[in-house]
């Protein structure tokens, strides 16, 4: 099994500030545990390109687009929102954050990775059609899947969110898509709000009450999510990996644990055999506290070759 590794340098230079919690240091943490474990020796390494505009404006309002280019400050952080700022390097990270989720898909499609996990920031499944937000700019995962479905053309893709947030981003944008189905599970009621109203028959959003741990995650997955892909049958598996779920992670209160990613990876695995010649591609969401971020991804990236 192939598992490709995409990232930058820009994806650390990308500062929100010292304070902020979606910071460089968060993919430093994974890297370290990588190589610590021995993983990092095992994975397949790709340099993340800078997405093209014409892709980012398939998916985003032109004009938005636009407007985060011009906004894009050559000294002092411009806030887009109350919490999503840009650097002067931050529109170079983020147009490598969506063109690690483009690349990861051209290598799964082309045979050349069985599948891809994209080691980025900033994250993107809050970014709606118009907005940044969430500390997002852009939405990765969309973006690969439009990619997927207009490029490599296909029929159906699935998009499937773990993160604590709701990505409302990415329903804002699939939202009535039959080509997309987009599952997900989220704490509510918390930041930012929505999935928990959502009619769209391509949307499956299950909300998980605070303090729900791994056996409420898992049974959600299997009575919502799981016969909802089969049935749709996905030839390929995008995946927002979010690891703020945790229970050691201080930005939200839910109770998932390391092998709880590991079995939601598997899961997702046995339905990417069945109906996707295996093809997943994964990108990194949310996920604050450092040592739990990166046993979680250590776990995610161990799934996939089926040590967990």
């Amino acid at each position: 099994m192939s598992l490709a590794y995409i990232s930058h340098p820009d994806c650390l230079l990308h500062d929100m500030g010292q304070r902020h919690p979606e910071r460089p240091a968060r993919l430093a943490a994974i890297n370290d545990r990588l190589i610590a474990s021995g993983l990092d020796m095992a994975l397949h390494h790709y340099s993340a390109p800078l997405v093209e505009r014409e892709l980012l404006e398939a998916v985003h309002d032109p004009d938005y687009v636009a407007s985060v280019f011009d906004a894009s400050p050559e000294q002092e952080l411009v806030w887009l929102d109350a919490d999503t700022a840009m650097g002067k390097h931050t529109l170079s990270a983020a147009l490598r954050a969506a063109g690690a989720a483009v690349l990861a898909v051209d290598l799964v499609m082309a045979g050349e990775a069985d599948k891809a996990f994209c080691g980025v920031r900033p994250p993107g499944h809050h970014a709606e059609y118009k907005r940044a937000m969430g500390f997002c700019f852009f939405n990765n995962v969309v973006i690969a899947a439009h990619h997927a479905l207009t490029y490599h053309g296909l029929k159906r893709v699935a998009i499937v969110d773990f993160d604590v947030h709701h990505c409302n981003g990415t329903e804002d944008i699939c939202a009535g898509d039959e080509r997309v189905l987009l599952c997900s599970t989220f704490q509510h009621p918390f930041y930012p709000h929505t999935g928990y109203d959502c009619t769209a028959a391509n949307v499956v959003n299950v909300p998980l009450a605070a303090e729900a741990d791994g056996a409420v995650f898992r049974h959600a997955v299997e009575e919502h999510w799981l016969p909802r892909l089969a049935s749709f049958s996905p030839e390929l598996i995008i995946i927002s990996a979010g690891f703020d779920a945790h229970q050691s992670d201080y930005m939200a209160n839910l109770n998932l644990l390391d092998s709880d990613y590991a079995w939601i990876t598997r899961r997702l695995c046995e339905q990417a055999d069945r109906s996707a010649a295996g093809r997943i591609v994964s990108s990194l969401e949310g996920g604050y506290d450092l040592p739990s971020l990166a046993r979680s991804v250590e776990a995610h990236l161990k799934a996939f070759f089926g040590e967990l």
